[in-house]
């Protein structure tokens, strides 16, 4: 491994202990200089899975709120 590679790797994995794992690699940065297409496809994985999960929870949030407001009508 180069130098300024071994640099970058310390710097990302300094940068997911400081910021939070996923604020790192949804928010922070995507880490172009970073030159490791494993590094890269299992990040743009991690992200659609987690955007995935996201609207799977915001989904069943959203039903949970109809059902309940749904069931109180019914209560009148």
């Amino acid at each position: 491994m180069k130098p300024q590679e071994a640099e970058d790797w310390v710097f990302l994995h300094s940068k997911m202990e400081q910021e939070g794992f996923h604020y790192c690699f949804k928010h922070y940065s995507n880490f172009e200089e970073i030159e490791d297409e494993e590094f890269h496809k299992l990040r743009n994985q991690y992200l659609e899975i987690a955007d995935q999960l996201k609207k799977y929870v915001e989904d069943k949030f959203f039903e949970a709120n109809w059902e309940v407001e749904y069931d109180d009508e019914d209560e009148d």
